[in-house]
């Protein structure tokens, strides 16, 4: 316990520091989330206090980011939308969503994932945060110029024919849950349609506008609309925010940049008297579990949403564990990637139970509290500590913040996040990987993230495999065999130089190099084809085949068999411990090939050979 607090004031700092640079970043994500400012704190306190508590990174900021809040805007629309643009009727099922995710997250670190994690490919991170960071710029377009398209009158009214099919739709679906819809009698539904009013037809209309111009396709649709009906105070204001956000940093980065912009802006706005957009109201009070997610439960809610609550966790596991290396670099420590997981994913789970939108390990965060003195685990219970008490005693003044504050604090956020790296480095990267990168990159701007995710992964590994393939292949040398007087098509291995000369005639080398797996076994069937009629026996050297998967041990049968038909006695040389299990299993030891013909090394087999052949 002592040495819990043995840093106290470093970690007071720096909770404090981070706290306030989490703020404006937590009501943001939560507006831009769909589920409002109070979802963004929410999360913002629970995960970054339950995680720093039990997770494995000592200095870790955790709490909404860019990338948890990217996919968690795909869950919430679709969820709204299902539930016919109802928020509270969605909302049980959108959490259900999220605290599946932290389960899964826990799952993920009970099974230490995390030590997995640095093997996927950088093309298809680096396309996924460029997305991410093109997303948000795209989605904050209309807010920034004061646009919301379910306050256009003239645009909303276009859905009015639609609204009327959907609510129609809606009463069908009911009567016949309820056992009272009849084919030969439509009594019951045409009144429950008469007393549908005009009001209700454009409530629904106001639902269909909003969808429609949701995300970013859906953004840019709008944007048309959007210029020709600019609120120029809301786009000043928008662009004040940013200027403030570049500009302060250029004087100091001791005080947080998007704070100034947030209290600056906010400040001149209200006390000024300005007209502008406010964001919704922060309730008021300590926040409290919504039960909802246990009385409304509905597996078939949240069935199609069960592979995008494993991206979550999956990608919560990714932002955080980078984080965590980006920690250990700067304090010069190690983090336990096992705790650390199962920490994120208790925060994230009981996030969810009080209505917070997901996260992660948070790098800017981060590196404030590092840099302002933070050392232990207290410095992330701080921060969260300090945001309830924001919550608690400023919720009111809070909900008067500007929404073009926000939506210039999330541009500035969409810039940062994305991969210049990356970005810059396309010219010397190599064209397949330029490619992925930029497949996952359009698919998830105008389609899917989750999708376009795993489209990414799949192509990497199907490339990765015949890259492996063409190498191993490359490598075994599949040329046609001319004796062990090998032409320049197959290089002599040092141990056989000494090969005898009585010996040459008669046998016959194939060398197998790297690992025999289902990405090079199409080149190797080739090998029991090349072996010339004149050969009686093979050797094959198999001292460089680390592994051997079920393709390759069944492709390697097929080759020795192919050999035993053409009457060709095989010896095996130098097999390793993993590919004889393997050929063990099968029987292709000692069945095909006896006991006796299977060699540690290359100089027994000669002397067995010598003495076969001579006596």
């Amino acid at each position: 316990m002592n040495d819990f607090f043995k840093h106290l004031k470093g970690d007071a700092f720096g909770g404090l520091t981070a706290g306030i640079v989490a703020l404006p970043l937590a009501l943001a994500f939560g507006v831009s989330s769909g589920l409002g400012p109070s979802a963004g704190l929410y999360g913002a306190i629970f995960i970054g206090f339950f995680a720093a508590l039990f997770g494995g990174t000592s200095t870790q900021i955790s709490g909404p980011t860019a990338p948890m809040t990217a996919v968690s805007m795909l869950v919430i629309a679709g969820l709204i939308g299902a539930n016919n643009g109802d928020v509270s009727k969605a909302l049980p099922a959108i959490l259900t969503v999220f605290l599946l995710a932290g389960l899964m997250q826990i799952g993920l670190g009970v099974a230490g994932i995390g030590k997995y994690i640095k093997y996927i490919p950088y093309p298809v991170v680096s396309g996924f945060m460029t997305a991410i960071g093109i997303m948000i710029l795209i989605t904050q377009l209309l807010p920034a110029l004061g646009y919301y398209p379910q306050e256009d009158e003239t645009f909303v009214r276009k859905f009015m024919p639609e609204a009327e099919e959907v609510i129609l739709n809606t009463i069908l679906k009911n009567e016949a849950s309820e056992g009272v819809l009849v084919l030969e009698d439509f009594r019951e539904t045409i009144k429950i349609a008469e007393d549908i009013g005009e009001e209700d037809i454009y409530l629904e209309a106001k639902t269909l506008a909003k969808s429609n111009s949701s995300g970013a396709v859906g953004a840019i649709k709008s944007l048309p609309r959007a210029i020709n009906n600019i609120d120029y105070l809301e786009l000043i204001l928008c662009i004040a925010t940013i200027l403030i956000i570049y500009g302060f940093k250029r004087i100091t980065t001791t005080i947080p940049s998007t704070l100034v912009a947030l209290l600056v802006v906010s400040g001149l706005a209200y006390g000024f008297g300005l007209e502008y957009r406010p964001i919704e109201k922060i309730p008021s009070g300590f926040p409290t579990p919504n039960l909802a997610i246990i009385t409304d439960f509905k597996l078939g809610a949240i069935l199609p949403y069960f592979f995008t609550a494993l991206s979550l966790a999956f990608l919560g596991a990714i932002d955080s564990l980078l984080t965590s290396v980006i920690a250990d670099n700067m304090t010069k420590t190690k983090h336990h990637p096992k705790k650390e997981l199962i920490g994120q994913g208790i925060g994230n789970s009981i996030a969810a139970i009080f209505g917070g939108i997901p996260g992660a390990g948070a790098t800017i965060r981060t590196v404030v509290n590092i840099n302002a003195g933070g050392k232990t685990k207290l410095s992330g219970m701080i921060a969260a500590v300090l945001l309830l008490i924001i919550l608690l005693a400023l919720g009111p003044i809070a909900s008067q913040i500007p929404a073009a504050v926000l939506a210039g604090i999330l541009i500035t956020v969409g810039i940062g996040v994305m991969d210049y790296k990356g970005l810059k480095a396309i010219p010397s990267m190599p064209r397949v990987d330029v490619v992925i990168m930029f497949i996952v990159l359009i698919l998830s701007v105008v389609w899917d993230l989750v999708y376009a995710v795993g489209i990414g992964l799949i192509l990497a590994s199907l490339i990765f495999m015949k890259k492996m393939g063409d190498v191993t292949a490359r490598n075994s040398k599949i040329e046609p065999l001319q004796g062990f007087d090998t032409t320049e098509n197959e290089e002599t291995w040092e141990d056989e130089v000494g090969m005898p000369q009585e010996l040459k005639s008669k046998i016959f080398i194939k060398h197998l190099n790297g690992p025999l797996f289902f990405g090079s076994t199409s080149e190797l069937q080739q090998l029991a084809s090349q072996i010339p009629k004149t050969a009686t026996q093979v050797i094959l050297r198999m001292d460089r085949v680390p592994y051997m998967d079920q393709s390759g041990v069944y492709t390697l049968e097929d080759i020795i068999l192919g050999l035993e038909q053409k009457g060709v006695k095989t010896y095996i040389v130098g097999i390793q411990k993993q590919p004889q299990y393997l050929a063990e299993k099968i029987d292709i030891i000692p069945d095909l090939v006896p006991k006796q013909c299977v060699f540690p090394d290359f100089e027994s087999c000669v002397a067995y050979l010598r003495q076969d052949s001579f006596g």
